[in-house]
């Protein structure tokens, strides 16, 4: 925990996200002190991906507000996004690019001086251990270096927050164990949100609990206060058993319409990245 624990570094008031009539998150609030591991949970489509775009300042609320470091991101995008290191899904990678000509190039585009981006580029590629690739096409390397890579160019600029959407999503167990011993690293001097659907990086990581189903939170807590002596698995369940998933149905295609490459996955997976 950091010594600035016990202020906001994340904070969503009321977040809605509408596409026509289908609702992405409606009335979506929680905070993240500084200093915690935050993990975000859900079912595939609950609209997890949805919440942290509008966080980053990457898609715009229909209403409500987001914060970053008590800055507001629809009014002071520029500012909040250089406390935020963001990690899409789909990270934001170049695949004909070399990891150092993409870090170079994300480094220029954040406008770091010459020998600051030199140093913070050495910082990075030690931290996510990409010794042996620096000078590899991006395309040919394995998905768990294509995550360092993303993770790399989250940090390069030394953030205060760090935002990851399924950063282990399709990695291998080697992979899973080694991207989780990072953010272990990394939560000693910065706040984290990751979102998830698997309750093991809960157990690994978390100190706090939010989870969102079917656009609205049903739990902010502790792990503790979440599992209640039934478990984690259990307690997921619970929250998150029953599905109006035939009214979401009706929106898929007016929501994908809505905002084109924006975040119609969200809108369609609920119906059913780049340099911040």
């Amino acid at each position: 925990m950091t010594a600035v624990q016990g202020s906001v570094a994340i904070q969503a008031v009321q977040l809605s996200k509408f596409y026509g009539n289908f609702a992405a998150i409606q009335d979506v609030s929680f905070e993240v002190p500084r200093g915690q591991v935050a993990a975000f949970l859900g079912p595939n489509g609950a609209g997890k991906s949805t919440t942290l775009k509008i966080l980053t300042g990457f898609l715009q609320a229909t209403k409500g507000s987001a914060k970053i470091a008590g800055l507001d991101v629809a009014t002071d995008r520029i500012e909040a996004a250089s406390k935020i290191g963001y990690l899409p899904e789909n990270g934001p990678l170049y695949p004909q690019m070399t990891p150092l000509e993409l870090l170079r190039f994300f480094g220029e585009a954040r406008g770091l001086a010459p020998e600051r981006l030199s140093s913070r580029i050495d910082a990075v590629v030690e931290q996510c251990n990409l010794q042996a690739v620096l000078e590899k096409a991006i395309h040919k390397l394995s998905k768990g270096y294509r995550q360092r890579v993303g993770m790399a160019q989250a940090l390069l600029h030394e953030p205060d927050i760090l935002i990851m959407d399924e950063p282990t999503a399709g990695l291998d167990p080697n992979q899973i164990r080694e991207v989780r011993s990072l953010i272990r690293d990394l939560s000693a001097s910065k706040t984290v949100l990751i979102s998830t659907h698997i309750l093991q990086e809960v157990e690994a990581v978390a100190d706090h609990v939010v989870i969102i189903h079917e656009g609205r939170i049903v739990f902010d807590g502790t792990p503790g206060e979440m599992a209640d002596g039934s478990g984690l698995e259990a307690a997921f369940h619970r929250l998150t058993q029953g599905s109006s998933a035939q009214s979401a149905e009706a929106e898929p295609a007016s929501a994908a319409q809505a905002e084109p490459g924006g975040d119609a996955a969200d809108a369609e997976a609920g119906a059913q990245g780049g340099v911040q």
